[in-house]
Protein backbone atom coordinates (compact mmCIF):
# COMPACT_ATOMS: atom_id res chain seq x y z
CA UNK A 1 0.00 0.00 0.00
CA UNK A 2 1.32 3.67 -0.64
CA UNK A 3 1.23 5.97 1.84
CA UNK A 4 -0.06 9.45 0.63
CA UNK A 5 0.48 12.79 2.28
CA UNK A 6 -1.77 16.10 0.63
CA UNK A 7 -0.19 19.32 1.23
CA UNK A 8 -2.42 22.43 -0.14
CA UNK A 9 -3.65 25.53 0.82
CA UNK A 10 -6.98 24.81 -1.26
CA UNK A 11 -9.66 22.22 0.57
CA UNK A 12 -11.11 21.27 -2.98
CA UNK A 13 -7.95 20.91 -4.81
CA UNK A 14 -7.01 18.09 -1.80
CA UNK A 15 -10.48 16.86 -2.06
CA UNK A 16 -10.16 15.79 -6.14
CA UNK A 17 -7.02 14.75 -5.45
CA UNK A 18 -7.73 11.96 -2.57
CA UNK A 19 -10.67 11.09 -4.11
CA UNK A 20 -8.84 10.11 -7.36
CA UNK A 21 -5.98 8.40 -5.10
CA UNK A 22 -8.71 6.51 -3.02
CA UNK A 23 -10.03 4.55 -6.02
CA UNK A 24 -6.95 3.01 -6.31
CA UNK A 25 -6.48 -0.39 -4.57
CA UNK A 26 -2.99 0.06 -4.03
CA UNK A 27 -3.27 3.53 -2.73
CA UNK A 28 -4.18 5.36 0.79
CA UNK A 29 -4.27 9.15 1.67
CA UNK A 30 -2.85 8.96 5.21
CA UNK A 31 -3.04 12.85 5.57
CA UNK A 32 -4.28 16.16 4.52
CA UNK A 33 -1.98 19.53 5.17
CA UNK A 34 -3.20 22.96 4.09
CA UNK A 35 0.55 24.74 4.30
CA UNK A 36 4.03 23.74 4.85
CA UNK A 37 4.30 23.49 8.45
CA UNK A 38 1.62 21.08 8.97
CA UNK A 39 3.11 19.22 5.84
CA UNK A 40 6.25 18.52 7.69
CA UNK A 41 4.72 17.47 10.96
CA UNK A 42 2.18 15.15 9.69
CA UNK A 43 5.19 13.94 7.47
CA UNK A 44 7.44 13.22 10.66
CA UNK A 45 3.35 11.30 12.50
CA UNK A 46 2.22 9.15 9.06
CA UNK A 47 5.36 8.55 7.90
CA UNK A 48 4.04 8.65 4.06
CA UNK A 49 5.36 7.21 1.02
CA UNK A 50 4.72 10.03 -0.93
CA UNK A 51 4.27 14.02 0.05
CA UNK A 52 2.26 15.78 -2.87
CA UNK A 53 2.77 19.24 -1.62
CA UNK A 54 1.78 22.40 -3.41
CA UNK A 55 4.80 24.67 -4.14
CA UNK A 56 2.92 28.03 -3.17
CA UNK A 57 1.12 28.25 0.51
CA UNK A 58 1.09 30.77 3.22
CA UNK A 59 2.97 31.08 5.56
CA UNK A 60 5.74 27.95 5.18
CA UNK A 61 5.65 27.35 1.64
CA UNK A 62 6.50 24.12 -0.63
CA UNK A 63 9.83 24.65 -0.86
CA UNK A 64 10.96 25.39 2.76
CA UNK A 65 8.48 22.57 3.43
CA UNK A 66 10.10 20.02 1.25
CA UNK A 67 13.68 21.32 2.66
CA UNK A 68 12.65 20.19 6.22
CA UNK A 69 11.02 17.23 5.29
CA UNK A 70 14.88 16.31 2.91
CA UNK A 71 16.54 17.30 6.17
CA UNK A 72 15.25 15.40 8.46
CA UNK A 73 16.41 11.62 8.86
CA UNK A 74 13.52 10.59 10.22
CA UNK A 75 12.08 11.26 7.02
CA UNK A 76 14.45 9.85 4.48
CA UNK A 77 11.40 7.47 3.16
CA UNK A 78 9.48 10.38 2.35
CA UNK A 79 9.55 11.00 -1.24
CA UNK A 80 8.22 14.65 -1.85
CA UNK A 81 6.39 15.90 -5.19
CA UNK A 82 5.91 19.13 -6.05
CA UNK A 83 2.29 20.33 -7.04
CA UNK A 84 2.26 23.84 -9.28
CA UNK A 85 0.19 25.47 -11.71
CA UNK A 86 3.25 25.65 -14.23
CA UNK A 87 5.36 23.81 -16.40
CA UNK A 88 8.76 24.71 -14.97
CA UNK A 89 9.30 27.69 -12.93
CA UNK A 90 12.00 29.89 -10.57
CA UNK A 91 10.05 28.15 -7.34
CA UNK A 92 10.07 24.34 -9.06
CA UNK A 93 13.78 24.79 -9.78
CA UNK A 94 14.37 25.92 -5.88
CA UNK A 95 12.12 22.86 -5.01
CA UNK A 96 14.41 20.32 -6.41
CA UNK A 97 17.35 22.11 -5.29
CA UNK A 98 15.58 21.35 -1.63
CA UNK A 99 15.25 17.58 -1.93
CA UNK A 100 12.12 17.37 -4.36
CA UNK A 101 11.85 14.05 -5.84
CA UNK A 102 9.83 15.81 -9.11
CA UNK A 103 7.15 18.08 -9.85
CA UNK A 104 3.52 17.05 -11.37
CA UNK A 105 1.20 20.13 -13.13
CA UNK A 106 -1.97 20.29 -11.90
CA UNK A 107 -3.81 19.89 -15.13
CA UNK A 108 -1.97 16.47 -15.62
CA UNK A 109 -4.32 13.40 -16.94
CA UNK A 110 -5.49 11.30 -14.02
CA UNK A 111 -3.83 8.01 -15.26
CA UNK A 112 -0.69 10.17 -15.40
CA UNK A 113 -1.04 11.31 -11.95
CA UNK A 114 -1.60 7.62 -10.63
CA UNK A 115 1.32 6.55 -12.45
CA UNK A 116 3.43 9.31 -10.90
CA UNK A 117 2.21 8.58 -7.71
CA UNK A 118 3.60 5.00 -7.79
CA UNK A 119 6.81 6.38 -9.34
CA UNK A 120 7.87 8.56 -6.71
CA UNK A 121 6.80 5.88 -4.12
CA UNK A 122 9.55 3.88 -5.54
CA UNK A 123 11.97 6.41 -5.07
CA UNK A 124 12.52 7.60 -8.91
CA UNK A 125 12.11 11.14 -9.79
CA UNK A 126 9.87 12.57 -11.90
CA UNK A 127 12.18 14.29 -14.89
CA UNK A 128 11.32 14.20 -17.77
CA UNK A 129 14.27 14.69 -20.04
CA UNK A 130 13.03 17.78 -21.67
CA UNK A 131 12.17 19.12 -17.92
CA UNK A 132 16.09 17.72 -17.38
CA UNK A 133 17.30 19.89 -20.20
CA UNK A 134 15.91 23.03 -18.84
CA UNK A 135 17.42 22.15 -15.78
CA UNK A 136 20.67 22.00 -17.44
CA UNK A 137 20.52 25.10 -18.92
CA UNK A 138 19.96 26.76 -15.65
CA UNK A 139 23.43 25.86 -15.11
CA UNK A 140 24.92 26.98 -18.01
CA UNK A 141 26.07 30.55 -17.14
CA UNK A 142 26.86 29.63 -13.67
CA UNK A 143 30.12 28.15 -12.42
CA UNK A 144 30.11 24.75 -10.64
CA UNK A 145 29.97 24.76 -6.75
CA UNK A 146 33.49 24.08 -4.96
CA UNK A 147 32.16 20.65 -2.81
CA UNK A 148 34.56 19.24 -0.45
CA UNK A 149 34.26 15.29 1.09
CA UNK A 150 31.05 14.12 -1.53
CA UNK A 151 32.33 11.46 -2.44
CA UNK A 152 33.12 11.93 -6.10
CA UNK A 153 36.57 10.82 -5.84
CA UNK A 154 34.78 7.06 -4.65
CA UNK A 155 32.78 6.85 -7.96
CA UNK A 156 34.04 4.26 -10.24
CA UNK A 157 34.86 4.77 -13.93
CA UNK A 158 30.83 2.80 -14.91
CA UNK A 159 29.40 4.93 -11.64
CA UNK A 160 30.66 7.91 -13.43
CA UNK A 161 29.34 6.81 -16.63
CA UNK A 162 25.81 6.37 -15.29
CA UNK A 163 25.34 9.41 -13.13
CA UNK A 164 26.57 11.39 -16.66
CA UNK A 165 23.71 9.49 -18.33
CA UNK A 166 20.90 10.23 -15.40
CA UNK A 167 22.00 14.11 -15.71
CA UNK A 168 20.88 13.75 -19.51
CA UNK A 169 17.33 12.34 -18.55
CA UNK A 170 18.02 8.99 -19.40
CA UNK A 171 15.95 6.03 -18.00
CA UNK A 172 17.20 3.12 -16.43
CA UNK A 173 16.32 1.02 -19.63
CA UNK A 174 17.83 3.56 -22.02
CA UNK A 175 21.13 3.90 -19.94
CA UNK A 176 21.62 0.15 -20.00
CA UNK A 177 21.56 -0.22 -23.59
CA UNK A 178 23.96 2.48 -23.23
CA UNK A 179 26.58 0.76 -21.41
CA UNK A 180 25.09 -2.43 -22.62
CA UNK A 181 24.94 -3.76 -19.43
CA UNK A 182 21.04 -4.84 -17.80
CA UNK A 183 18.92 -2.57 -16.55
CA UNK A 184 19.32 -3.79 -12.95
CA UNK A 185 23.33 -3.69 -13.17
CA UNK A 186 22.49 0.11 -14.29
CA UNK A 187 20.31 0.72 -11.26
CA UNK A 188 22.87 -0.53 -9.23
CA UNK A 189 25.33 1.77 -10.42
CA UNK A 190 22.99 4.65 -9.95
CA UNK A 191 22.30 3.10 -6.35
CA UNK A 192 25.72 3.35 -5.26
CA UNK A 193 26.62 7.05 -6.46
CA UNK A 194 23.50 7.94 -5.29
CA UNK A 195 25.07 6.64 -1.80
CA UNK A 196 28.13 7.82 -2.68
CA UNK A 197 27.39 11.60 -3.50
CA UNK A 198 24.66 11.69 -0.52
CA UNK A 199 21.99 12.59 -3.02
CA UNK A 200 18.54 11.94 -1.43
CA UNK A 201 17.15 10.39 -4.64
CA UNK A 202 17.55 11.02 -8.66
CA UNK A 203 16.78 14.45 -9.06
CA UNK A 204 19.05 15.57 -6.59
CA UNK A 205 21.57 13.31 -8.19
CA UNK A 206 20.93 15.34 -11.47
CA UNK A 207 21.10 18.72 -9.51
CA UNK A 208 24.94 17.49 -7.61
CA UNK A 209 26.30 16.44 -10.69
CA UNK A 210 25.95 19.74 -12.20
CA UNK A 211 26.62 22.04 -9.50
CA UNK A 212 29.96 20.12 -8.42
CA UNK A 213 31.41 20.22 -12.07
CA UNK A 214 31.03 16.20 -12.74
CA UNK A 215 29.05 16.71 -15.69
CA UNK A 216 29.37 20.23 -17.51
CA UNK A 217 25.83 21.81 -19.18
CA UNK A 218 26.44 23.31 -22.86
CA UNK A 219 23.77 24.11 -25.13
CA UNK A 220 23.79 21.75 -27.66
Amino acid sequence: MIRVLLADDQPLIRSAFRALLELEDDIEVVAEAANGQQAVELARTHLPDVALVDIQMPGTDGIEATARIAADPTLTGVHVVILTNYDLDEYVFHALRAGAAGFLVKDILPDDFLHAVRVASRGDALLAPSITRRLIDRFVAQPPIAFTNTGLEELTAREREAVTLVAQGLSNDEIAARMVISPVTAKTHINRAMTKLHARDRAQLVVLAYESGLVTARHP
